[in-house]
């Protein structure tokens, strides 16, 4: 658990109170990383490993067995030494940890049912620590009608929250940032089927 409970259900409620104004939906998703990235250290260990037999042909008169041996235990050792949880992340280039994460925040907007509001009016706030990464995604029909300033607003508040340890306020602020946007275009309406008004953590 990422977050306590006292301040899962602050952000539960404040999702409750932003959607009693609006008949657009708001999901939050907190993540601990966007992939496992283990790829990334089979490759770096891989290639390390490589490089092993070449340095001791040239030092030592080592046989080929033992040679190969070292190679494998290096391998082994740097593998397990990368698989830590929050090494793996920086292994992989800054560019492609954001590429994971958006990826992430757009496969959660699809998997939490936002993709199948009629009214397209379904708003993701999404966070992965490991990528250090916080992004807003809105459907089509409430995007088209707000200045892109009032998602980055949003973020910048999780950013704050972030900033200064205190990850649900800065949830908390964004949510009624994003449901303020909601209820101006989007009022609530009689029907429609309700997501669950709680944060996802993953």
């Amino acid at each position: 658990m990422i977050l306590s409970r006292d301040d899962q259900r602050r952000v539960n409620a404040a999702i409750t109170a932003a959607e009693r104004q609006t008949s657009g939906e708001i999901v939050c998703v907190l993540a601990r990383a966007s992939s496992d990235y283990l790829t990334y250290a089979v490759a770096w260990s891989a290639l390390m490993a490589l490089a092993v037999p070449w340095a001791l042909i040239a030092a030592t008169d080592f046989s080929v067995q033992r040679i190969l041996l070292i190679q494998t235990v290096v391998f082994a050792a740097l593998y397990l030494i990368f698989s830590i949880g929050r090494l793996r992340p920086l292994l992989a280039p800054r560019g492609l940890r954001r590429q994971h994460a958006h990826r992430a925040a757009l496969e959660q907007f699809v998997t939490r049912g936002l993709a199948r509001k009629d009214n397209h009016a379904g708003v993701l706030i999404f966070v992965s620590l490991a990528e250090h990464y916080v992004r807003v995604v809105a459907d089509d029909g409430i995007a088209a009608k707000v200045d892109k300033a009032v998602w980055q607003s949003a973020v910048d508040h999780l950013l704050q929250g972030i900033r200064e340890d205190d990850l649900a306020a800065g949830f908390i602020k964004a949510i009624e940032q994003c449901g303020a946007a909601l209820a101006e275009h989007f009022p609530a309406a009689e029907g429609g089927v309700d997501l669950p008004d709680r944060i996802y953590e993953i």
